[in-house]
Order: structure tokens, then sequence, then C-alpha cells
């Protein structure tokens, strides 16, 4: 787990996501708390739950994105659920969620000791290469075979040696990559079909269960592929890893992280909530999918197939707009369980004008790396990302706020015809300034019926 203070995640946050230093500084305490709670002894450890967190705030304004550059930072397993999921006609698996997140947590863990034994597995891998373009200089163990005992060893000093040295040769070409493009033969897994299982909506958890039991039961069988150099040792590394990771204790380093460090986001929160327009019925729906959550957030033993994992100290964090219900909406029990609230506020064309030019994956980062594949060179005046900013929050102001999401339409607009033409003005150098972007938005500002399909 992170061990960053708390302006340190803050600090790491600002990099991908502008403004909202409320939210970065709630969510930074909260991963701080983890830390220190791993400090304590046991018995005071286990007391201490974690403090859940509710984000409200219009769409495009960097809920989502909080809480998964977040997981990120601290290497934790993170899963996003939508909690309408649950509102499904027919049965719902609230601890699917638990299920996700653990399969997510295998997938970190097993690819971090893949990292340890990478370069042993190389070894290995190269080996094994050798070994299927030279069958016969393939090493004998001493002492294997029937009539080792009556050979004499003399007469098999010479190919022994003759083998080793068309061996060594054959390494030292591969090095070099001088037999990337040949082909050979190789032998692979091939997972069994396993069953297909008919499942109501709501119940697809238990059909991949199902899948997940017959696939254990029938192994999978072995197939030769013909495939070049470079795609054989690719194979064959990944085969030679698998071989020296002990998968058990993948399963318990996982459980133990999940369990410790895990983060389930519950995006649409408020759409379960009871006060919204509609009939009575629905409300009930919503209220049910409630009750079924909030075991899981306070606290609960869920089977997977990996083992059981307890959620008691799994970080729960739920965003929603709030724009028809409000918090105090949810029944009490769930309330109780997100003591933390944090409202996130709406752009404007400064935060915008931020948003394209101080993160580092910005868009016009982005556009750019794209078109500089084509060889063609764009480059954004001062005066342009300006206009650009002040058209999205003009349009997110006249028709529906969708926050940054705003400058994605915006952005594909402008460059709809630069990236058309990109393959013929390979070699090109072209500076985006405001007038051309008043041209490329011309007709959808002029048209405001034209801007709401459009934009």
């Amino acid at each position: 787990m992170s061990n960053l203070t708390p302006r340190e995640i803050v600090s790491e946050l600002d990099k991908f996501i502008i403004g909202q230093s409320d939210a970065k500084r709630m969510v930074a305490i909260a991963m701080r708390n983890r830390w220190r709670r791993q400090q304590l002894p046991p018995e005071l450890r286990d007391e201490i739950a974690p403090k859940n967190i509710i984000m409200m705030g219009p769409t495009g304004v960097g809920k989502t994105e909080i809480a998964r550059r977040l997981a990120k930072l601290a290497g934790c397993p993170f899963f996003k659920v939508e909690a309408t999921k649950f509102t499904e006609v027919g049965y719902v698996d609230v601890e699917s969620m638990v299920r996700d997140l653990m399969e997510i947590g295998i997938n970190l863990v097993r690819k971090e000791e893949m990292e340890k034994v990478k370069v042993k597995a190389e070894k290995h891998a190269e080996d094994a290469l050798l070994d299927i373009l030279l069958p016969s200089s393939k090493p004998k163990q001493p002492g294997m075979g029937f009539f080792n005992a009556d050979e004499p060893a003399e007469q098999e000093v010479k190919p022994a040696a003759d083998q080793s040295s068309t061996r060594e040769k054959f390494r030292k070409m591969w090095r070099e990559g001088k037999l990337d493009e040949r082909e050979v033969e190789i032998e692979v897994t091939v997972q069994g079909g396993g069953v297909e299982i008919m499942s109501m909506p709501g119940m697809e958890d238990m059909g991949m269960q199902v899948n997940d039991m017959v696939s254990k039961m029938f192994p999978g069988k072995k197939k030769t592929r013909k495939v070049k150099i470079r795609e054989a040792y690719d194979i064959l590394i990944q085969q030679e890893s698998d071989k020296l990771i002990d998968m058990d204790n993948v399963a318990e380093l996982a459980r133990e992280r999940v369990e410790q460090g895990g983060i389930l986001f519950l995006d649409e929160i408020d759409k379960i909530a009871g006060n919204q327009e509609g009939g009575g019925s629905a409300n009930v729906s919503r209220e049910g999918v409630q009750r079924d959550l909030l075991p899981v957030v306070e606290g609960c033993v869920v089977n997977t197939k990996y083992g059981m994992v307890k959620t008691d100290h799994i970080l729960f964090i739920s965003a929603g707009a709030f724009s028809y219900a409000k918090p105090s909406d949810l029944i009490p029990e769930l309330q109780g369980r997100f003591p933390l609230r944090v409202e996130l506020t709406s752009l404007d064309k400064d935060d915008f004008y931020r948003i394209l030019t101080e993160p580092q994956n910005a868009l016009t980062v982005q556009y750019k790396a794209l078109l500089e594949t084509e060889k063609l060179t764009i480059d954004f005046s001062r005066e342009a990302l300006e206009e650009v900013a002040f058209n999205a929050q003009k349009f997110n102001d006249e028709t529906e706020n969708i926050g940054a999401r705003r400058l994605y339409t915006i952005m594909e607009k402008i460059l709809s015809d630069l990236s058309f033409e990109a393959p013929d003005r390979s070699g090109d150098s072209i500076v985006i300034d405001k007038v051309y972007v008043q041209e490329q938005l011309q007709d959808v500002i002029e048209d405001r019926d034209l801007s709401r399909y459009i934009l």
C-alpha cells in the first residue's frame, strides 16, 4: 500500500485532474488513514472501519477519474460498478462486485509476481526455444535411459560438443534477431469449451461460476501452432512464468490486498435514492437495492472461487449528480455507512482551458500524438484553446451540462477534417488558431437546434 502523504497524493492527482481540491483532500485523507491503520496493533486495527465517501456533482467534473487515479496511485484493486445495474428485472447478485474486485486483485498480484520472475522465465524460455529449434541438442540427464550403462561414454563426447557448439551459435543468432522471422511449431494449451449456460437477466455470475467449475473438471487440451519465433518466445515466457508462480500464494496475497486496500466505486448511486420522479413501485425497487447493498458496505463475507473475502475494510466511494434526489433520500442505514460527503463544483471556461493545457494526458497532447503517427504536426495557439473553452461553457449552459466531456465533442468536431486528410498531408505542420476554431464550429454555433444534435 502506498505511503504517500495527503499532500503528495493531492499533488499526484493534480497532474491529471483540474480543480476539485475539496474532493482530492478528502480522498487523500481516506487513503492515508488506511496506511495509518496498518501501523496499529492488530487488536485496534480491526476496530477501525473505513470512512466511506459520497461525491456529489454533475457529470463530467471528475468524480470517477479521482477514484480511478487514486486506486492506480496506491496500487490497489479497483472496480467501478453502476448502482443502476442492480435495479434490473430479475435476480441481481450484489455480491458479484466483490467477486469482480477479487478477480482484479488476482490479476494485479499475478502481474507483479510475473515481473519478479521475469529474468528467470526469459532464460527458461530461451532454452525451451533452442530445444524446439535443435531437438537433438536438448541436454540429457546422466543415468537416464535403460541402455546408458552399457554405452561407452567416449562415443558421446564429440557429438555432445558439436551439439553444444551449434546450440550456442543458434543462441547468438537468436539474440541478434536473425531468427525472428522464422516459423516454428509450438505446443500451446487450449482451454476446454465449457458448457453454455442459458441464464436469466441478473444471473450471469451463476453461469460464469458453473463454466469455471466445468473448466476445472475438464482441463485444457494441447494444440500445436505454427508461429514466428518472436511470437513463440513470448508464448514460452508466459508458460514458464506460469510454472514459476505459485497461484495459491497469489490468491492469498490478492485476498489480503482486496480486504485491506480494495476500492469499490458505486456510480449513479443517486438513481437508487427514493425521492425521484416515478411511481411508488419504482421507489420500492430502489429501496430494495439499497437494502441489498447495505450488508456488503457494512461488512460481510462473500464467497469467491478464491476463497472467502471479507468486505469490512474495503473502501466504498459512491458518486452521483443528486439533481433530483439528495443523500438524505437514501435509507438511514446506508447513509450511516457513508459518513464523508463532498460536493464537486461545476466547471467554467477557465477550468476547461486548464484541462486542455495542464494535465499530462490533456486532449491536446493526445490529438498531437495521434496525428504525429501520420507525420502531420499540429499545434494549438493560446487563443484557439481559449475559444474552445469558451464554447464548451457556452454549450454546457445552453444545452445539457456534461462537464469536461463537452471538450471531446468540440475537439473532435474541430479536428475531423484534419483527421480525415492526415494520410494525404504527411510532412505538413499546422497551427490551429482562433479563426480556424470559429470556422469549424460556425454551423453549430449559428444553428442552436443543430448544436443540440452534434455537440
